[in-house]
């Protein structure tokens, strides 16, 4: 039998992360520097390792409502140019650390906007930022803009991203509380972005709420699913073989990619463990999944950590894992020339490296 990958691959291993938010992954140090910096007095503790057992802590309490409380401390300490740009680019230098080869990193502009920035300012700092930390560490950053489902401002958000194409920002997204927040309410934003056709889209259900979340996401021309885990409520066990249901069958046959966040998607309750998780069971089936970090502050955790766990789970080995790391940089909103090269010159003679030894053992 093929042996389960080990920390030493993965930690020789490039990764692509599809799913990582920018104000759930500062450096505790960081917000400690950044609160006196601002004026910003709401900290739970001015010491960082306080500070970050006190956020993992209220993350992890099994409900998404209260796990996105932690976040008024993030995004208070992130309301000016200067701030956004340190925390985007230490975002970057942190990831390319794990051996991140490519990431995808979301924020909500209009969360940002307390200290007098503009929208267009604020994405302009957080550009600099992931500018300047691609250009210490090595890696590829492309920015998402999210539009909150619990607010008014899509539209606006919407032509934001559509301003910023080409610039930086490579996708739009909607995300925050679901239930009672239907994406379907926010069609005109999506209708904007997919009319100028050049950015990606992906839409966070599934996680929060149950199906017809999932399915009001594809109504609104959703590319990506972010979390999509509660699409394992539309397979049926029969005998110990899993039947699809008409939507989980839409999803694997359509090939769209689910951004699955195991450690996170336990914190807000979503799954009850990461044996549970259902991104090994929808892999066997054939769906496009990927591992993705999150928040990595709130989950204490790193792309490394979240392929380990998941790999030991279900029995993943090499094969599974390069297949599930193609996946990602496949799903990456790129054009169709830099995914082929990352896959082709970046994940697979990695992975083919790795594996050669064992082969010829």
């Amino acid at each position: 039998m093929p042996s389960v990958v080990t920390p030493e691959q993965v930690a020789s291993l490039p990764s692509v992360v599809l799913h990582d938010h920018l104000d759930g992954g500062l450096r505790p140090e960081t917000m400690v520097e950044l609160a006196d910096a601002t004026g910003y007095h709401g900290l739970p503790s001015d010491d960082p390792s306080t500070l970050a057992a006190w956020m993992q802590r209220g993350a992890s309490r099994g409900d998404l409502a209260l796990y996105l409380e932690t976040f008024a401390h993030t995004v208070g300490v992130m309301q000016t140019a200067d701030a956004l740009a340190r925390v985007a680019q230490e975002c970057a230098e942190d990831l390319a650390a794990d051996g991140v080869v490519y990431a995808e990193v979301r924020f909500a502009p209009e969360l940002h906007t307390e200290g007098g920035l503009p929208l267009d300012g604020v994405v302009e700092a957080v550009a600099d930022g992931f500018r300047a930390g691609s250009e210490r560490a090595s890696i590829g950053l492309g920015l998402i803009v999210i539009a909150m489902r619990t607010g008014h401002r899509s539209l606006e958000i919407a032509d934001l991203a559509v301003r910023w194409a080409d610039r930086g920002v490579v996708g739009f997204d909607l995300a925050g509380a679901e239930a009672g927040f239907p994406a379907t309410a926010h069609r005109a934003a999506f209708d904007r972005v997919l009319a100028d056709g050049r950015l990606g889209t992906t839409i966070h259900a599934g996680e929060g709420d149950g199906l017809d979340s999932i399915r009001g996401a594809l109504a609104c021309g959703g590319q990506r699913i972010g979390h999509g885990v509660r699409l394992a409520d539309d397979l049926t066990d029969h005998g110990g073989r899993p039947t699809l249901g008409p939507l989980a069958r839409e999803i694997r046959d359509r090939g769209v990619p689910l951004e699955m966040c195991p450690t996170s998607n336990v914190h807000s309750g979503a799954v009850g463990s990461i044996e549970e998780h259902p991104i090994g069971v929808l892999a066997e089936l054939g769906f496009r999944v990927t591992i993705n970090t999150d928040n990595r502050l709130m989950s204490a955790t790193t792309q490394s950590r979240e392929t380990i766990l998941i790999a030991r789970a279900n029995d993943w080995d090499l094969v599974r894992l390069e297949q599930t790391t193609r996946t990602a940089a496949e799903a990456a909103f790129l054009p169709r020339q830099e995914r082929r090269r990352l896959v082709q010159q970046v994940i697979r003679p990695a992975f083919h490296r790795l594996a050669r030894p064992a082969a010829g053992s």
